[in-house]
Parts: structure tokens; sequence; C-alpha cells
């Protein structure tokens, strides 16, 4: 018997010895299998990598992968999870060759086999700093580039995980300021160079965006997103001293057109609202505050600014127009034109042509009432005067400062020329002002309220024809929609919502074809990809930025009550969760 026993346990132990060479010759054979990542690859991507924050450079979000599609996406079901550490995040994989990177909370980053989860190599940034959500990293070369939480941009063996480069972003120091500088939106590699945007919130001199040498990590050059004073748009601050300027953030990655060589940043507005609330009257001055809620094209190598549009001069509402610019190729008045669109959390898009910025035309989602007409020559938007704030009363106004659009970004269907965007239909009461800052220094009063004749359903997700900027179809429901669109060439979008579901749409009517049961929020941005023939769909879950954890849960609880679907909502914790077909 104890022989026997013997000979069982010997078989046990050579099996699992067996099993994990194979599992390690497999994990060392993926890396040693991982080609670099080349200009040519990051402009047109194998069907099977994503490579960039939104698979492409012209930020679409769409894959053309189409073995899951709306014949069998029933059949989809988790392949696999990996348990990630805890902390805000908006995180965004990136796979090639088969090989997953995915930078965590903590300023953590990790090389996963895209076929099983098996980790192939971690690397732990230290020390770490204030937790600052982060959406996602950069491959170029052998690269992989992260930026950290304490003002640090990386580069990364994309074999090894050793450091090849670290360059410090350098700042000023201020005294009491609310948050400190962060590095939210992904680097961007393009023309030997690596954009970063810098989150500067409530901080005087506000954002801007630097320009790093690829190979060393030196920084090459710097553009403000505040207008200076005695420089161009400098002029546009109402006559404030530079230190009293802030806002300008840029916390979204930017865009990249190849043959215009330009990069497309948003920028946000400022929280200080009170000076520039009313115009001095001064010849040549203005309170249009300059750069902030812009469309800027910059030249990667030199930071040069090539054109600019403000989209919302003097954003009295924190209704930024900071988040993703889409290129795209549409008809304008018969002619086909290359152009940039992007909406505010107004859900408000403008159009404009990506080699000048000239405005083209806007289209209005319909969830907004500030805005009450454009000019079809200029895009000069004009203002309901009952969204002014004042001291007197309080107004209905929409969205909310926290809901429309926000940075889940919206996915275009090139093939199809349909956008699909998600949204939160959250309005505000809004005033009156007083001599208390609240989130805007003119201290006016702002307090989540249903629209107008709500019908409790809160989500929606809106597809948008982009040949004629007509809606398409919608779908609405009680809980809102909390991570990016992500749409196939399966005929599928796919978007994952605040109550831990994952939802498959068909994209020509919004039926429901399919969903998950995640376990925890999935505010990230979702991915498809490829490795050996078989097509995944990944997203992070478990690691939602405040915004959707408590400001969001809580405007549903305020206005549902008992009613609130969310009252009971478990949380599996963060993961890293992919779906196959069975």
């Amino acid at each position: 018997m104890f022989k026997g026993s013997l000979i069982v346990n010997f078989v046990i132990s050579s099996l699992f010895l067996v099993f994990m060479h194979t599992a390690l010759a497999q994990s060392d054979n993926r890396l040693s299998q991982l080609d670099a990542v080349t200009d040519a690859e990051l402009i047109q991507p194998n069907d099977e990598d994503w490579l960039i924050w939104r698979r492409t450079y012209d930020a679409q979000g769409f894959s053309p992968l189409k073995e899951i599609d709306k014949s069998n996406v029933v059949q989809l079901k988790e392949a696999w999870r990996a348990e990630l550490q805890q902390g805000p995040n908006m995180a965004t994989p990136l796979v090639h060759d088969g090989v997953m990177f995915l930078a965590s909370t903590q300023d953590t980053v990790i090389a996963l086999d895209a076929t099983t989860g098996e980790e192939l190599w971690t690397y732990e940034h230290r020390p770490t700093a204030f937790p600052s959500p982060r959406i996602g990293i950069a491959l170029h070369g052998d690269m992989v580039i992260v930026p950290t939480q304490n003002m640090r941009v990386l580069a990364l063996e994309a074999k090894t995980g050793k450091l090849i480069w670290d360059h410090k972003v350098e700042t000023k120091s201020f005294e009491n300021t609310r948050l400190p500088y962060s590095l939210r939106g992904a680097p961007l590699v393009a023309d030997g160079m690596v954009l970063q945007g810098v989150t500067a919130t409530m901080i005087p001199e506000g954002g801007f965006i630097v320009g790093l040498d690829l190979n060393s990590g030196e920084e090459v050059w710097r553009f403000h997103s505040i207008a200076r004073p005695n420089e161009p748009g400098g002029n546009t601050w109402n006559n404030l001293a530079l230190q009293d300027r802030s806002g300008g953030s840029v916390w979204v990655p930017a865009s990249y057109d190849p043959e215009l060589n330009l990069a497309y940043y948003g920028t946000a507005p400022t929280y200080d609202t009170a000076p520039l609330l009313h115009s001095l009257g001064e010849e040549g001055v203005s309170n249009e505050a300059l750069y902030t809620n812009a469309t800027i094209a910059l030249r990667p190598k030199t930071g040069e600014l090539v054109w600019y549009f403000q989209h919302m001069p003097n954003d009295q509402w924190d209704l930024d127009w900071v988040f993703e610019r889409q290129i795209v190729e549409l008809a304008v008045n018969g002619v086909l034109r290359k152009v940039v669109l992007t909406a505010g959390k107004m859900a408000l898009y403008d159009v404009l042509d990506a080699r000048t910025g000239e405005y083209l035309n806007s289209f209005d989602v319909g969830i907004q009432n500030i805005v009450t007409d454009i000019d079809p020559e200029t895009g000069d938007k004009v203002i309901n005067p009952r969204a002014i704030p004042n001291s007197e009363d309080a107004n209905l106004l929409c969205p909310m400062a926290n809901a429309g659009r926000n940075w889940p970004s919206a996915s275009i269907n090139p093939d199809k020329k349909m956008l699909y965007l998600p949204l939160a239909e959250v309005c505000m009461m809004f005033g009156p002002t007083s001599g208390t800052r609240t989130l805007l220094s003119t201290g006016v009063a702002i307090r989540a309220q249903p629209m107008a004749g709500s019908d409790g359903k809160f989500g929606r997700i809106q597809a948008i024809d982009l040949n004629t900027g007509e809606m398409a179809w919608n779908f609405r429901e009680v809980v809102p929609p909390v991570s990016a669109m992500l749409s196939t060439g399966g005929g599928l979008v796919f978007v994952g919502t605040l109550d831990n579901r994952f939802v498959a749409f068909d994209e020509t009517n919004g039926d429901i074809l399919w969903e998950s049961d995640l376990g925890d929020i999935p505010a990230s941005f979702p991915i498809s990809y490829g490795a050996n023939g078989k097509q995944y769909i990944a997203l992070v879950v478990g690691q939602p930025s405040v915004y959707h954890a408590t400001v969001l849960k809580s405007y549903l609880q305020e206005f549902l009550g008992d009613q609130n679907p969310l009252i009971d909502q478990t949380h599996s914790g963060p993961a890293l969760v992919v779906y196959a077909l069975d």
C-alpha cells in the first residue's frame, strides 16, 4: 500500500513538472516571438493587435475582427480572469503578438499571455504617489511607454519589463493646491516622439503637453494649454496675471494623422470661472480663456501649434470638451473631406477640417439646453440666457457637470460610418451663485436633477449616422453605461454598465444580443484582439474612478430611493476579464 502511494505521488509529481515545463516553455516562446512594433504597424496594425489606446491613430475604437458575430455571440463565455490591485483607474489593455500589456493601479505594469492570462513579467515603479486613474500606455519598437503617478514617463523593455529610460516631467510648486499634477492620459508615439498630456486641476498656470525624444526620453518641447500674457491668445483671460490663470488640463490621449503629421488634443476648462464671468469691455481683451475647451493640432516633432478651434469659450458649467478627437473621412457638401469629430459633455458634436481646423458643421444628440443656436459659418455658439450664472435664481440645465457624455469614448464603425456614444441622462439645478466657492469659483450651486419629464431611465446608447448627422437608434435603461464603446467587424457594439454588466448590441438596431455579469464596475476601455486565430474581448473591472464608484451611484440613489437597482450591488474585486467563444 505504501509503495503504491509512492508510485502515485511520483506520477502526479512528474505530470505536474511536465505541465509546468510546458507552461514555462509556452511563456518563453510567447515573449521570444514578440516582434518590435514599427511605425508602419502603428499606422496600419495587424487585425489581431490592439497597439494604441483606441487601437488606431484615428481613435475610432473599432476592431475589424469578426469571428464573434451576431449569429454566435450568445456563445461568448469568460475565457480567463486575472486579479488586479485595488485603486482607481481607467485602464486600456494593449496587445501585440499574443502578449497583453496593462498599467494597473499603484504604478504596476504587467505583461500577460493574452490567451491564458498567465503573467509573463511585472514591473513596479517606486516610489509611487497620489493615486490617479490612468487611461493607458503606449507601444513602440521593443518598448512599453508608461506614465506614472509621480510625474515620470518610463520606457520598459517589452520582453522583460526592464527599465530602458526614466524621465521626470518637471513642474512648478505652488502653495495650497487641491490636487497634484498627474499624467492620466496614455502617451502618443508619433514621428519619433512621445507626446504626454499633463493634468493640472486648479493649479496656477494650467496644464501642458510635453514632447519627449523616443529614444532617450529627454524633453524636447513643451506646449502650454493656457495662453501666456503677451503671447498669442494671452489677451483672452480678462487681463489676469499668469499665476491667476488655471485649467486647460490635457488628460485624454491624442489622436494622430500620419498623412498630415498632426496630433489632435482636447483641453479642459478652468474651474476658476468667477474672474471670467463678465467681459471687461476693453478693446483687444476678452474672457474666452484660450486654449481651454479647444481642439489643438500640433506637430509632434516640434510642438508647433498648427491650428486650434475653441468649441466653448468661457465655460461656466464644467462641461469639458477634452474628450477623444476622432478622425474620419466624410462627404461634406458633396466633397469627401478628412475631418475631426469631437463632443463635450453636452454631446454636441463639432466637425472640423483635419488639415486646417475649419469649422464644417455640428450635430446635437439632443440632451442639452445650454446652446440655443450655432453660427453655420464659424461654429460660434449662442448661449441660453438662463444658463448664465447669477445670484438670484436656479435653472434646470442639461446635462449635469458629471453626466451627459464623459470620458468613456464613442466608437466609430468606419465601414458603416456609424458612431456609437454612451450617455448619462442627468441634468442639474444650476444656481444661484454665492460668496462661498463650490466646484466653480463663482460659488454657483450645482445639484443633480433628472431631466424634465424623466421616465426614470438615465442610461442611453446613441447611434449616429455620420453621413447625415442624424440620430439612428438608441437604447435606454435605468443604469448609465460606464465603459467606452467597442464596435467590431462582426456587426456588434459592446459596452459596460454601472450595474456590472457587459452588453453586446446589434449594430443595426440596438437589440441586445448578449450580456454577462462582470462581477464589478467596468469603468474602462474594452478592446478586441486575436491570438492563434481566435478572437477575444477584454476589459478591466473593479477599478472605478470616484466618478463611477460614488458620484453616478449617488445620483441614482437620490432619484430612485428604494427602487435603485444598485442597492444590493456586489463587487467581486479588480480584475482583467477576457471573453471568447465557447
